[in-house]
């Protein structure tokens, strides 16, 4: 992957000046009211009420930072903090009446300046901007995902993989049983690979890669969680496993897919993929493909150790 341009940093700073000034992100009454807007995002996000523990998950940030914001909103009388009925180890954060009184003004206030900033224009520009919104907000979540090879025994490969079952269980008429997931020791080490995506520290997806023979790898259980999908991150993945089965000196990758999979075999032909005979026994199988890989570079690295 090329290195990022000064140019398309300089772009995106550029834009996070205007958008965070032209919104009033620096002003400590963010929309006019007395709070700035990291209060404000607070607030909306315990929205009917949540634990402190998910509020610090959802927005990443430190625990000393959220209580120290959840302490200013309970001394403007917005928020109450209360033991979780189901576990005395967590707190539940909840709306007073005020609070709730506060929030329903600031959504107000805040559609109001979105209203705002779209009425200057007409409605094919107002349809370019709000469908360029939609791609900036898929493109920077697909950004901030990491992928990471992990050991095919990990927890996290083999609760992706247990949901991948579950998922394709659903899809597949004939339903799918989980001693068909490849094993551990299959993808592991010299043998293979298992990746793994995340987004804010939770797995969104994975994908898996096998030696069959010399020189020929397969690839096994493309996968991306519901809420991740149509970011791009599936050929992310599938990215990555040819990357590791370049490094590991495999000159072929193939991979099947079952016949209602009609969306994965377009991604399959887009990303270079050919259709083959059937090369193997699996009984899910209803389209076999082959892609050649180019050796790497001279400075590319060998297989990434896994992370326990």
């Amino acid at each position: 992957m090329k290195p990022v341009s000064a140019d398309d940093v300089n772009t995106l700073r550029r834009f996070n000046r205007y958008f965070t000034r032209r919104i009033g992100a620096l002003d400590d009454h963010y929309l006019g009211q007395d709070r700035p807007l990291g209060e404000a995002r607070l607030l909306f996000e315990i929205g009917a009420g949540t634990s402190l523990r998910e509020l610090r998950s959802r927005l990443t940030l430190d625990a000393g930072y959220v209580s120290r914001m959840v302490r200013a909103l309970e001394t403007q009388g917005l928020v109450r903090v209360r033991v979780h009925p189901g576990d005395s180890r967590s707190r539940v954060v909840e709306p007073t009446p005020a609070g709730q009184a506060a929030l329903t003004e600031q959504n107000r206030r805040a559609d109001d300046l979105a209203a705002g900033l779209l009425a200057g224009l007409d409605d094919t520009r107002r349809g370019e901007l709000t469908a360029a919104l939609d791609t900036a907000r898929r493109l920077l979540r697909l950004a901030a995902i990491t992928v990471e090879a992990v050991d095919g025994a990990s927890p996290d490969a083999r609760a992706c993989l247990a949901e991948y079952a579950a998922d394709i269980d659903e899809r597949f008429p004939e339903g799918f049983d989980p001693a068909a997931l490849v094993q551990p020791h299959e993808v592991s080490g010299d043998a293979g690979a298992f990746l793994v995506a995340y987004e804010e520290g939770r797995a969104v997806g994975c994908g898996a890669l096998r030696r069959l023979e010399p020189g020929v790898g397969e690839i096994r259980h493309v996968w991306v969680h519901p809420a991740a999908r149509r970011l791009g991150l599936a050929r992310r993945l599938l990215d990555g496993l040819e990357q590791q089965a370049a490094v590991r000196h495999l000159t072929v990758v193939r991979l099947d897919t079952h016949a209602v999979l009609k969306e994965a075999r377009a991604m399959y032909r887009a990303c270079g993929y050919a259709e083959i005979p059937r090369y193997d026994d699996n009984p899910y199988a209803g389209h076999w493909f082959e892609k050649r890989l180019s050796p790497p570079g001279p400075d590319a690295p060998g297989p990434r150790p896994a992370e326990a």
